[in-house]
C-alpha cells in the first residue's frame, strides 16, 4: 500500500516549507506564519483521470484593452491606470488613521455619481458613523449602498444579489469566513476571505476594493499571498504631521506600477493636487545652507522636492544619522563616498537628512541632490534657488545619468528653475533655456559648486 503524503507546514508570508510547525520562519524571519497544510488526497494521477486541453493562442494575438469607468478624481485614475477595470481586485494598504476610509468612500460617491452602481461595506464601523463621515464630506447625495456586515457569508450573498459594479470591503482584516476554523485578522482568515472576495469578483464580474491593515514595518499585514491575489496594490501614504498624502501603486495590471495620486488632506476630506511639484515647493523660504531640490520621476509624472539637510557638531560618542523620505542605507553610502573620494569627513559630525512634505524618495537619481544638501549644510553655503539636481553617485564617485533627463528638465523649466546640475552624458533635451551643468564625477561637482577639490 502507498503511504499517505504527510502534511507540511507552510509560511504565509514567504511560502518556504518547513517539516514541522514552527514559531518563526528561518527563510524570512516572520513570527507565527507558519501554518500546517494537508496534501491532495486525489489528484488527477491518483484518479487516473485526464484533465481537457486549455485553448493556445500567440503572441501576436490582439486582445481589446479592458473598458474603464472614469471616477472624476484626476488622481484616482491616474494611479489606477485611467479608470476603474470592471471585475478586478484591488488591495489599498496604508497607516491607521492616514485617511484610507475618507478616500475610498469619495471614491465609492464620485463613481456612483458618473452611474455606477456602488457597494461600501464596512466591518469596523457602525453605519451611524459612515453616515456622520459622509455629511462631513459633503457625500450624502451621492447613490452609494451602505452596509455594515464582517460575516463574508453574508456578505456574498448580498452582493450577488444587488450586483453593484464597485464594492468597497473596509476591511478585509475584519472579514469573518465560518468555514475557517480561526479567529477573524488571523493569516487563515485574511487568505479565505481574499480568495472568496477575488474568485467572486471575477466570476460575477463586481470591481472589488479590499482595504487592509498594515505592520509597524509598514507592509500590509496578513499573508503575502493576498497581494499575488489581487490585481492591484495601492499604498496611501503620509506623515500624520503633513497635510500632504500619497496614493502609490507598487502593482497594477492594468496600469504603471509606482505610479502615484497627490492628495492634500482638508477639513472637507481629501483635495486633489494636479500640479504635486508646486504645492511640495510653495513653503520655500530664501535661499538657506542645506536646501537642495531634487527633479524626481514618480511613476510617469515629474515631481519636485526639496530636500533639506542639517549639518551639526556632535556631542556623542556616535554621531546621530536621522533620516526622514530617504532610505538611510543610501544616506550612508553617499556620506562613506564623500569621505573616500573627496576626502570631506563628517565624522564626528551630527546629520538630519528629510524630504520636505512628507514624500518618500526612493530613486538612486536623489543621490546628487542628497550630497548637495550635506555639502551646503556643512560649508554653510546656500544652493543658487533657481537650480535643480539630479544623477547617481556610484561606489567610486562617477555620475551616472538617469532616465527621463528630458520629463525632468522640462517640469523644472515650467517652474521657473533657470540651471541644473546633473551627470556628463545626459540626454538634455526638453529643458528651454536652462543652463545645464554637467559633472563627470563627484570631485567636479564638489569644485565647481563649493570651490573645493
Amino acid at each position: 500500500m502507498a503511504k499517505p503524503p504527510a502534511h507540511t507546514f507552510t509560511c504565509s508570508a514567504c511560502g518556504a516549507v518547513h517539516k514541522k510547525w514552527v514559531g518563526r520562519c528561518d527563510a524570512c524571519g516572520g513570527w507565527n506564519t507558519i501554518a500546517e497544510e494537508a496534501p491532495l488526497s486525489a489528484g488527477p494521477k491518483a484518479l487516473g483521470a485526464k484533465g481537457r486541453a486549455i485553448p493556445l493562442t500567440d503572441l501576436a494575438t490582439q486582445e481589446a484593452a479592458p473598458p474603464r469607468a472614469p471616477s472624476g478624481m484626476e488622481e484616482l485614475d491616474r494611479v489606477l491606470g485611467g479608470g476603474l477595470v470592471p471585475a478586478s481586485a484591488i488591495l489599498v494598504g496604508g497607516d491607521p488613521g492616514i485617511g484610507k476610509s475618507t478616500l475610498l468612500l469619495q471614491a465609492a460617491a464620485s463613481f456612483a455619481r458618473t452611474g455606477l452602481k456602488c457597494m461600501y461595506i464596512s466591518g469596523e464601523e457602525a453605519a451611524a458613523q459612515v453616515q456622520m463621515r459622509a455629511a462631513r464630506l459633503g457625500l450624502t447625495d451621492a447613490p452609494v449602498i451602505l452596509g455594515t456586515e464582517t460575516n463574508l457569508r453574508d456578505i456574498l450573498t448580498t452582493l450577488d444579489a444587488e450586483r453593484p459594479a464597485l464594492a468597497v470591503i473596509d476591511s478585509i482584516q475584519t472579514m469573518w469566513l465560518d468555514t475557517v476554523d480561526s479567529a477573524p485578522g488571523s493569516v487563515s482568515q485574511v487568505r479565505a476571505a481574499a480568495h472568496e472576495l477575488v474568485t467572486f469578483a471575477k466570476r460575477r464580474g463586481v470591481a472589488v476594493v479590499l482595504v487592509g491593515h498594515v505592520t509597524k514595518e509598514g507592509q500590509i499585514a496578513g499573508p503575502r499571498v493576498v497581494e499575488h491575489m489581487v490585481d492591484t496594490v495601492l499604498y496611501f501614504e503620509g506623515e500624520r504631521g503633513h497635510q500632504f498624502r500619497i496614493l502609490r501603486a507598487v502593482k497594477n495590471r492594468f496600469g504603471p506600477a509606482d505610479e502615484i495620486g497627490v492628495f492634500e488632506m482638508t477639513g472637507m476630506g481629501l483635495a486633489q493636487v494636479t500640479n504635486p511639484s508646486a504645492l511640495f515647493l510653495s513653503d520655500r523660504d530664501a535661499p538657506a545652507p542645506g536646501s537642495a531640490v531634487f527633479a524626481g520621476i514618480e511613476g510617469t509624472r515629474p515631481v519636485l522636492t526639496e530636500i533639506q539637510a542639517l549639518v551639526a557638531p556632535s556631542t556623542l560618542g556616535t554621531p546621530r544619522r536621522t533620516v526622514v523620505g530617504i532610505d538611510s542605507g543610501r544616506l550612508s553610502t553617499i556620506l562613506a563616498v564623500l569621505e573616500a573620494r573627496c576626502a570631506i569627513p563628517f565624522a564626528g559630525l551630527d546629520v538630519f537628512l528629510n524630504v520636505a512634505g512628507g514624500m518618500r524618495v526612493s530613486e538612486p537619481a536623489a543621490d546628487l541632490a542628497v550630497a548637495a544638501a550635506l555639502l551646503s549644510a556643512r560649508e554653510d553655503v546656500a544652493i543658487p534657488p533657481d537650480m535643480v539636481l539630479f544623477g547617481e553617485i556610484s561606489l567610486s564617485g562617477a555620475l551616472r545619468p538617469v532616465t527621463q533627463t528630458e520629463n525632468r528638465l522640462k517640469e523644472a523649466s515650467k517652474l521657473g528653475f533657470s540651471q541644473a546640475a546633473l551627470p556628463a552624458r545626459s540626454k538634455t533635451g526638453g529643458g528651454e533655456g536652462m543652463r545645464v551643468r554637467e559633472m563627470a564625477d563627484l570631485t567636479a561637482f564638489v569644485g565647481e559648486m563649493f570651490g573645493a577639490g
